[in-house]
């Protein structure tokens, strides 16, 4: 019955009116700007929180997590932080342009934690080793595609480990098919499930590649040394592009090193640890000095890479896509997670019950919706969502229904309210786009749409702010949101 108010458990009100709410859901960074946007510092973080110790493995930057620089505050060597990657962190820091984290918890999107992927450019996965949740695997590819860059670290078939049933090569693959954002070979390839005992995979002969000919060197060759290859689909993702082969493959077959793109980010991956292992560890674990191998040129493919995903570098790669740094040309595409909601409480940040499938409201479309107030009572609840805009997009349009229903009676004074809002990285609001109140109630859906194309080559919040007074309910149920680029 309309005017009624609801208990927690949304029971309430019949549609009195459904209106439109301020644009897709609002966005939330969490303490950092979105993915390779950074202005002189270029934010990177390394997964440590799927089992990238197991074993022999030691697949970090520092055992200083998650600031390698309570390590070392100024290391001018490997040795000044410890872990196998230890050259690869130090050599970006020394450059004085890189910002390094190192991520020991559920990998998220949008959230608060200052790991969160919001707060970086680019995601490093050096050989994980165990499966990454739903929910990781839904932060993982909105990060990339909106802007992040994403390092993709394989190892050979059946190097499981921490015994639990699953190695590298599986879990990516698990990572690029079974997700709720993109499982149709996002990143157009797949990784062979293979052990190749050795070799000199070398590298194709492109000048303008920033890959393989950027600031931190020349790439010839890379070092195998028990590890896989991965098989090219261009039909799926034209971007891909093989960079190092295996020798006697070229073309869609046996490449071992690959860049490709995804959405508005960037994607590489590399089929063994063993080059970005520097010999260097904890004590206890069996090492190689892969990176500084005399046969391969393993440092500069892996710094020259991260420069890519991470925007340092300008150029192209993987067939010119729309890159993580905001460089190039801009990728058409419809940058919201989960904008219709359809996949619960996943990359949206909500107060709790907000994202919702109950009864008393209905959606737009599909079965769930995001529902703030109704409460009759005072009442405050949120919703939004991180997004970075990339920089060479000119138009960036966001769009949203919303359904407003009331038990107030007043036809002059807006007693609830939903603010729809941009925020910075830091929390500052940059616009109120729109304030709808009980004085919008109406039957229906109603979309809103803005043009956030001020906000290019930025990450921004998109936040919604519902206030109730407290007596008489308002509800804001907003559904089918978006926000596309070109």
């Amino acid at each position: 019955m309309l005017g009624s108010s609801r208990s927690r458990h949304r029971l309430t009100t019949a549609l009195a009116g459904f209106a439109l709410l301020a644009t897709g859901a609002a966005l939330q960074v969490g303490t950092g700007a979105a993915p390779a946007h950074a202005a002189t510092t270029y934010r990177v973080l390394f997964d440590d929180g799927h089992a990238e110790e197991a074993g022999n493995a030691d697949w970090i930057i520092s055992t200083s997590k998650p600031d390698p620089l309570a390590q070392d505050s100024s290391p001018s060597s490997e040795t000044d932080w410890t872990g196998a990657l230890s050259s690869w962190g130090v050599d970006l820091q020394k450059t004085g342009s890189y910002s390094l984290k190192t991520a020991t918890s559920a990998l998220t999107y949008g959230g608060s934690s200052t790991t969160d992927l919001s707060n970086f450019d680019a995601l490093v996965l050096p050989e994980p080793n165990m499966l990454f949740t739903t929910a990781e695997k839904t932060a993982i590819m909105n990060f990339v595609n909106n802007g992040g860059g994403l390092f993709m670290i394989s190892d050979h078939t059946g190097a499981d480990r921490n015994n639990d049933g699953y190695d590298a090569v599986e879990i990516l693959n698990d990572l690029m098919t079974n997700n709720s954002v993109d499982s149709s070979d996002p990143f157009g390839f797949s990784i062979d499930s293979l052990d190749i005992s050795s070799g000199y995979p070398a590298a194709i002969s492109d000048s303008t590649d920033p890959v393989l000919n950027g600031s931190f060197g020349t790439v010839t060759k890379s070092l195998i040394a028990d590890g896989t290859t991965a098989t090219l689909k261009p039909s799926d993702n034209s971007n891909v592009k093989g960079l190092v082969y295996r020798s006697g493959y070229s073309g869609n077959t046996g490449a071992f090193f690959l860049t490709s793109t995804f959405g508005s980010g960037r994607v590489a991956f590399w089929g063994d640890s063993s080059p970005i292992d520097d010999g260097t560890g904890q004590s206890g674990n069996t090492l190689y000095d892969g990176w500084n191998d005399s046969g391969a040129t393993n440092a500069a493919l892996a710094l020259n890479a991260t420069a890519w995903l991470t925007g340092a570098s300008s150029g192209s790669s993987g067939g010119g896509g729309g890159g993580g740094g905001g460089t190039g040309t801009c990728t058409a595409a419809q940058l919201l997670g989960n904008n219709g909601f359809e996949s619960g409480n996943t990359t949206w940040s909500a107060t709790s019950g907000v994202i919702t499938n109950s009864s008393s409201e209905s959606a737009r479309t599909g079965s769930y919706y995001a529902w703030l107030d109704g409460y009759g009572s005072s009442h405050t609840d949120t919703l939004s969502q991180s997004v970075t805009i990339p920089s060479a997009c000119t138009t960036a349009a966001l769009s949203f229904y919303t359904h407003i229903d009331t038990a107030e009676t007043s036809t002059s004074t807006a007693y609830d309210t939903l603010k729809v809002q941009v925020l910075n990285s830091s929390g500052t609001v940059l616009s109120t786009l729109a304030t709808y109140s009980n004085l919008n109630a109406a039957s229906g859906y109603t979309q809103r749409s803005f043009s956030l194309a001020s906000y290019a080559g930025q990450t921004v919040t998109l936040k919604f702010t519902g206030a109730e007074g407290s007596t008489l309910q308002t509800s804001f149920v907003i559904d089918d949101t978006a926000l596309n680029v070109s």
